[in-house]
């Protein structure tokens, strides 16, 4: 049985061949594009945090909490990546992927506190107690240093989610929203939006220096924090989705019944389910009809010789099969 991509063959036991396995570099991907966040983040935090004392500008100290919080975010995004590719034992058979998807909601809903909530208060107390600000230069050079260096990181996460979105037809920001890697998705969300507050308290910040007023900069702390609290909601949202079960993409559903109905051992299939279990892990249930006219014990060795060559691809941590009831429908390809 084959299917033709990229000019080599795909067959039963790599029918996943749409989604990266661990063992095409997908894995060690997302670790370095962790850990050049990781780096980056501390660099700009403890910058940050100088140039926030320095100026005393509002919107600088939210983007200071903002980088604080990312730098631990990335401490529970390593975390994720190392404890979600632990292999299977006898009390975990499909192994540790969901467990990426635990340590990712406790980054986003670290953000969320340490980042958007610390930025939105300090805004508002801002506002109601405004304190001058100066030595703007130190923080216009600062937050140019800053931009190039999450420029840095950000390129990092999208030249790794570029080539996954070709590979699944999807444009780069659909991927990241759609992808089973939640580290990735965190990194590319956050540094957008360090890029995004940046901007902002810059604006902010020559604002209070055109005007005299801090109220421009004490709206662009509230700014920030919101900035952070919306990209913190939709992150935990999609780890939530992927905890509960989620089913792959119809896309690569189309084509893993493909490669399935062109295994010379199956006639026909009548249930098919890829569940995600994990980043570029699934889990494959389905009901099928094999050729020939074999005996119940016959049947039942070369059904589970099928899950045994499913099951060989890095990207499945497991197969059940079960044989189809003459009456019910051939799902169609």
């Amino acid at each position: 049985m084959a299917q033709p991509e990229g000019g080599r063959t795909r067959g039963a036991h790599d029918l996943l061949g749409a989604v990266p396995g661990p063992s095409e570099g997908g894995g060690s991907e997302s670790l370095t594009t962790v850990v050049v966040a990781f780096v980056v983040n501390l660099l700009i935090a403890l910058v940050k945090s100088a140039a926030a004392a320095i100026t005393g500008s509002a919107s600088m100290l939210a983007e200071a909490a903002h980088s604080w919080a990312d730098t631990g975010n990335q401490i529970f995004l390593l975390t994720a990546d190392r404890r979600a590719h632990r292999p299977p034992d006898e009390a975990h058979p499909l192994g540790h992927g969901r467990e990426a998807y635990i340590w990712s909601l406790f980054a986003a809903i670290g953000l969320f506190l340490a980042g958007a909530a610390v930025s939105v208060t300090h805004g508002v107390q801002e506002l109601l107690h405004p304190e001058p600000a100066g030595h703007y230069v130190v923080g216009y050079a600062v937050l140019a240093a800053c931009f190039i260096l999450e420029g840095i990181s950000f390129l990092r996460a999208t030249r790794q989610a570029k080539p996954e979105a070709a590979s699944m037809e999807r444009d780069l920001i659909q991927h990241v929203m759609a992808t089973s890697d939640p580290t990735l998705r965190a990194v590319f969300a956050e540094d957008a939006a360090a890029l995004i507050g940046v901007l902002i308290a810059a604006a902010g910040l020559a604002a209070h220096q055109v005007t005299g007023s801090s109220i421009p900069d004490a709206i662009g702390s509230i700014l920030i924090g919101l900035l952070l609290a919306v990209i913190a909601v939709a992150l935990i949202n999609l780890n939530r989705r992927f905890l509960v079960g989620q089913e792959v993409d119809p896309r690569v559903r189309a084509a893993a019944l493909q490669a399935l109905m062109e295994e010379p051992e199956v006639a026909r299939v009548t249930y098919l389910r890829l569940e995600i279990v994990g980043p570029r892990m699934v889990f494959v249930v389905g009901d099928v009809d094999l050729t020939g006219d074999d005996t119940e014990s016959h049947l039942a060795v070369r059904l589970r010789a099928l899950e045994a060559k499913i099951s060989s691809s890095p990207a499945v941590a497991g197969a059940v099969l079960s044989l189809s009831a003459p009456d019910e429908p051939t799902l169609p390809v």
